[in-house]
């Protein structure tokens, strides 16, 4: 079978795919773009003084790294030309921002992480693009308000990342499956690599930085234990793999299974990862390969936002793992 590009794919599933009109594809023909320029950089970044940080702290209170700054101007300097747009939300941004009145403006709003994970460049670890497309709510015009943009998960039309490690991989969904796509650095092109991604029912591997042991609650902790304690379905114990970036654990956790935890602690009640930048995304992503996304307590998707920047605990992977969770977390609130 010849080799599929994802714009060639995105045309041939149109008709079973409602939001992807003209408008929306060049949206992800721009959006795939931008994931080549920060790719192409990425691979050089040892050779072009990028590495280590900018000595500037952003609004989530974390140290910028010289590729977060990159990958940043990257993303809204060409999603704001696409003509699709009419607002973006970057993790690197503390405000929303509005396309400008001098260029085409269109119906969706884009979230974005520009490079997850980016301290991990410094020691040549994947690293990635976290995205999330909405629509602007029917009957609004004019300026965009924040309002309009603090939609729940489940309004997404579209989410996925791109992925920066010994390939470059696009992981994206519209609501119709999951589908990965490796670029071909020969000829510049996203392929058909990995059609109708799931993820196990069950898994055998759990993700989590169990360096944050002594801050969590004891409900967390017999999460954990759970873990250690449980069998997988082959009655073999779980294996612990953590990277310590959310896109690369998580694409690990797509493909094998298992389970990827960001429980809340003392230092971080309401969690650590952004709700629409981050886990939204991945949410919709797990969701759409079969798996599930939770807080501990519901379903992550429909969780609604009250700022831009508002954070989540996340537990993510296999619907049995996940829901494991959950009891875990029910049962500890009757005790």
């Amino acid at each position: 079978m010849a080799d599929i590009t994802v714009t060639e794919h995105l045309l041939l599933h149109q008709k079973r795919t409602p939001q992807a009109t003209g408008q929306f594809t060049g949206l992800l023909y721009d959006l795939i773009l931008s994931g080549k320029s920060i790719s192409r950089r990425i691979n050089k970044a040892g050779l072009l003084d990028i590495l280590g940080g900018t000595g500037e702290v952003n609004v989530q209170g974390e140290n910028v790294q010289k590729m977060d700054a990159i990958a940043n101007r990257i993303m809204l300097y060409r999603m704001e030309r696409c003509g699709a747009l009419c607002a973006m939300s970057s993790e690197e941004e503390a405000e929303l921002v509005r396309v400008s009145p001098e260029f085409p403006r269109g119906d969706y709003i884009l979230v974005f992480d520009p490079l997850d994970g980016s301290t991990n460049i410094d020691v040549n670890i994947n690293v990635g693009t976290i995205f999330s497309i909405l629509r602007r709510p029917e009957g609004h015009t004019g300026e965009v308000t924040l309002e309009e943009v603090l939609q729940p998960g489940c309004r997404q039309v579209a989410a996925g990342y791109i992925l920066y490690g010994p390939s470059t991989m696009l992981v994206l969904s519209t609501g119709q499956g999951v589908h990965g796509f490796t670029l071909d650095p020969g000829v510049g092109e996203f392929l058909l690599s990995h059609p109708n991604m799931r993820i196990p029912e069950q898994g055998h591997i759990y993700s989590v930085n169990e360096g944050n042991w002594k801050n969590w609650d004891e409900p967390t902790r017999d999460v954990l234990q759970w873990f250690h304690n449980c069998e997988t379905p082959d009655g073999t114990s779980y294996s612990s793999r953590y990277v310590g970036a959310l896109v690369a654990d998580f694409h690990r956790t797509l493909i094998y299974g298992g389970i990827y935890l960001y429980p809340p602690d003392r230092k971080k009640p309401q969690g650590k990862l952004r709700l629409m930048c981050e886990a939204n995304p991945l949410a919709f992503l797990a969701e759409q390969a079969g798996g599930k996304a939770s807080d501990g307590a519901g379903r992550i998707l429909e969780k609604q936002p009250d700022r831009l920047h508002a954070r989540t605990p996340l537990f993510i992977g296999s619907a049995k793992d996940v829901e494991a969770v959950e009891r875990i977390y029910a049962r500890c609130a009757q005790a």
